[in-house]
């Protein structure tokens, strides 16, 4: 039994008088006593967004959503706009260089980053915004935020049990510590090579999907949605779907592009081997042990650990037949369809849930990284949303998964695809690395001193310098 002795006055005198055990739990009192030693500093403005009514458009002013707020970093794959009416009722929303972003409920709650972006996007209310300071570097704010003890107190000050919440008036009494300049812009400018290095690998990824959209004559294509059009009964027939929405012209033009391209065309069935996962049910979760991967967990960039769920190594032994592989596709079908990762790397044990698919390369006309390329660009996600857009939620049945159409580009474009994807994924792990070695930079500061925290990040950076000069 673990236990903490803490006196009344103690309790009285914390800013939002909590009284629950877990408040004082041992953990969380031990990493107060590691920042106490150093110099502190509290914030000093932060800021709840406006909240309006949301219509999302095509385009418009962009919206930081708090599912784009991840580990130390902003994740844009799934940008939404609002209408360029919306920017004086959101004025104050509007995000600045150095800000730090905080998702304040959910699941996910106390994700930080700070803003180093120079476009204009404007934060939803669903995050909380510290507002930046002179007096303190936003990279090196927000990768305190992600320590373990960063991490340990914001989940101290969660509120609320099935929707936790965290609010400003514990964020204001909230210890940072303080160290020697040089380390805290160190740390800040980690973060900053990092933000460059995920840059660039953004724009080599957007590189590869130019060169695919090109090749099918679909690079200046923007969908429309018609209000009217006329199709025939045989049609809806055949597609067993009356619902206008279906029959859009804008899914038609990807189709019609991609069954026209002089290379050829196949559904997906024809390329690879599926294999569905398994689903335990949530009974099953528990705090440590084999990783269960969810849709939730996986992106065309990486399978992240936030709000990571386990199994135990008995119930693993009995699902390991379906336990991922090197080579494998994932594709999730629930939830978030459509989301394709591939495994370039023996990946570590898991089971991944029943959301999501496991592809095998299975003709020789695809090269993986193309194919999982194709899976995550507009022309399949089109057919997605055609095909899942009657659902309340959204399901992409195996069938509609095997009926996909892809299209089959030259030999040397997919090659060309693939070298550029590469590259991508080789500037994304760079940047993660950088957001690693600040982060446990920090921690060691806290946990020891400054000194070995500078010595060891200054050997860490040598060994990274190293690596790149290889590639």
């Amino acid at each position: 039994m673990q236990y903490s002795v803490v006196n009344y006055k103690t309790v009285k005198e914390n800013s939002i008088f909590r009284i629950d055990a877990d408040f004082y739990r041992a953990d969380y009192l031990n990493y107060l006593q590691q920042i106490y030693k150093h110099e502190e500093y509290f914030l000093k403005k932060i800021l709840h967004p406006t909240e309006i009514k949301r219509v999302y458009e095509e385009r418009g002013i962009q919206i930081l959503l708090a599912q784009n707020v991840r580990n130390n970093e902003l994740d844009f794959s799934n940008v939404v706009f609002m209408s360029e009416s919306a920017k004086e009722e959101l004025k104050r929303n509007k995000l600045q260089y150095d800000d730090v972003i905080l998702t304040r409920s959910g699941a996910n709650f106390g994700q930080s980053a700070s803003y180093k972006v120079a476009d204009e996007i404007y934060a939803c209310a669903d995050v909380l915004v510290i507002k930046n300071s002179k007096e303190i570097k936003g990279g090196y704010l927000s990768t305190f935020l992600n320590t373990k003890q960063g991490k340990a107190l914001l989940d101290r000050g969660s509120y609320g049990m099935a929707q936790p919440h965290i609010a400003p008036s514990y964020l204001y009494n909230l210890p940072i510590p303080r160290f020697d300049t040089n380390l805290e812009n160190e740390i800040n400018n980690l973060v900053n090579e990092s933000e460059k290095y995920k840059f660039n690998s953004s724009s080599l990824y957007s590189q590869a999907e130019q060169l695919l959209l090109s090749e099918l004559g679909l690079l200046e294509w923007k969908p429309q949605h018609t209000l009217s059009f006329v199709k025939n009964y045989s049609n809806t027939k055949k597609a067993e779907r009356f619902d206008a929405e279906y029959f859009q012209p804008k899914y038609e033009e990807i189709i019609k592009a991609v069954k026209k391209y002089k290379g050829g065309f196949d559904e997906l069935v024809n390329l690879v081997k599926v294999k569905k996962s398994v689903e335990p049910g949530s009974e099953a979760y528990q705090e440590s042990g084999v990783p269960f991967v969810r849709v939730s967990n996986l992106s065309k960039f990486e399978l992240s650990d936030n709000n990571q769920q386990f199994i135990s190594e008995e119930l693993y032994s009995e699902l390991k037949t379906h336990q991922p592989k090197q080579g494998e596709i994932l594709l999730s079908k629930d939830a978030t369809p459509g989301m394709a990762y591939y495994l370039n790397e023996e990946p570590q044990k898991m089971i991944v849930s029943g959301g999501i698919l496991r592809l095998k390369i299975d003709n020789k006309q695809v090269l993986p990284e193309y194919l999982t390329l194709v899976l995550n660009s507009v022309i399949v996600q089109k057919q997605i949303e055609r095909d899942a857009g009657g659902s309340i939620i959204n399901h992409w049945r195996p069938d509609q998964v095997k009926a996909t159409i892809i299209p089959i580009l030259k030999e040397a474009k997919q090659k060309e695809i693939k070298e550029l994807v590469e590259k991508s994924f080789n500037d994304r792990k760079l940047s993660k690395s950088l957001l690693e070695i600040a982060k446990r930079g920090v921690e060691m500061a806290i946990e020891k001193d400054e000194q070995e925290a500078e010595k060891w990040i200054n050997g860490e950076i040598s060994w990274i310098n190293g690596e790149i000069s290889k590639l």
